[in-house]
């Protein structure tokens, strides 16, 4: 079967190439629509996912702060293929429609295709760790439907939770976000991700996955001109034991970004943006009522 494949590629290669040297127009073609489809990528679809830009390195891509792009149906995020997780992930929320199907929670991640580690579902087996959602699994599937949920559990959405951050504290945000924030505000954007510090610890089970120390949330409201949006920021430590207030975690966009090393929202004007980064504001969230709610499950 093997010889056959390759016996089968190479014809279907030296085709391709005897095309090429008849009609030279059909590479031109080619790279054309290549061009086409790279900037239709980069100048529509994906700046339609992202609130004011895309997070940027602030001194600049290294080892640690670089990543590949990667858009997914309902949510857009930044892969680090060196330390296996998702430095960022980008997505919007609106009221969930009143009859919006519930989906059956699917058993297993999946590879990513584009992903150069290939991290899998048992990447994390008997590690101790969750399987941290980044993009929310009930979220995706309520609003995004099938294709939203599928790509919510790729392993590049994925990093690794304590269990008592997981399935409480980070369980009662996406609680919160989807339930009252959203609704509050008609449409949130919402930027979540690792932070790591100190030294690099690794997943005993996969050395592919490094752990993160803290995770964070971004929420900003898409409001439109005159009107100035509304920011809320979370800093959420792996230590948590689950029942902590969500308000203890409140901190800034700009204590955020001096962790991550990423710079938020960098196409905003400066004047807005600095004022933004620096607001710690829970009120017009509403973040009293939600604070000590229980988790859904």
């Amino acid at each position: 079967m093997s010889k056959q494949y390759s016996f089968n590629s190479f014809k279907h290669l030296f085709t391709l190439m005897r095309l090429i040297y008849r009609h030279p127009s059909l590479l031109l073609l080619g790279l054309l629509l290549g061009a086409g489809d790279y900037g239709y990528e980069v100048k529509i679809a994906r700046p339609a996912m992202l609130y004011q830009g895309e997070p940027r390195p602030v001194a600049g891509h290294n080892i640690d702060t670089w990543f590949r792009v990667l858009r997914n149906h309902g949510f857009i995020l930044g892969y680090s293929d060196w330390r296996g997780n998702p430095l960022w992930v980008e997505y919007a929320l609106t009221p969930v429609p009143e009859h919006a199907p519930s989906l059956k929670r699917p058993n297993r991640f999946s590879t990513d295709w584009r992903s150069l580690n290939r991290l899998d579902h048992d990447s994390y087996q008997k590690s101790g760790y969750d399987r941290g959602h980044m993009a929310p699994n009930y979220a995706m599937g309520h609003l995004y439907g099938k294709l939203g949920q599928a790509d919510s559990f790729l392993m590049t959405n994925v990093t690794p939770q304590k269990a008592h951050l997981n399935q409480k504290v980070w369980e009662r945000l996406e609680e919160a976000e989807i339930d009252t924030f959203a609704p509050l505000f008609g449409k949130i954007w919402v930027v979540t991700g690792p932070v790591f510090s100190g030294s690099v610890e690794r997943l005993s089970s996969d050395w592919k996955v490094e752990i993160p120390d803290a995770f964070f949330k971004l929420y900003i409201s898409a409001a439109k001109p005159p009107e100035k949006p509304r920011v809320l920021a979370f800093l959420v430590p792996q230590t948590v034991q689950g029942h902590e207030p969500l308000a203890q975690f409140v901190t800034t966009i700009d204590a955020i970004e001096a962790q991550t090393g990423l710079d938020f929202f960098a196409d905003l004007d400066d004047t807005v943006e600095n004022a933004l980064e620096a607001s710690q504001d829970g009120q017009p969230w509403h973040l009293q009522a939600v604070s000590q709610l229980p988790a859904r499950y």
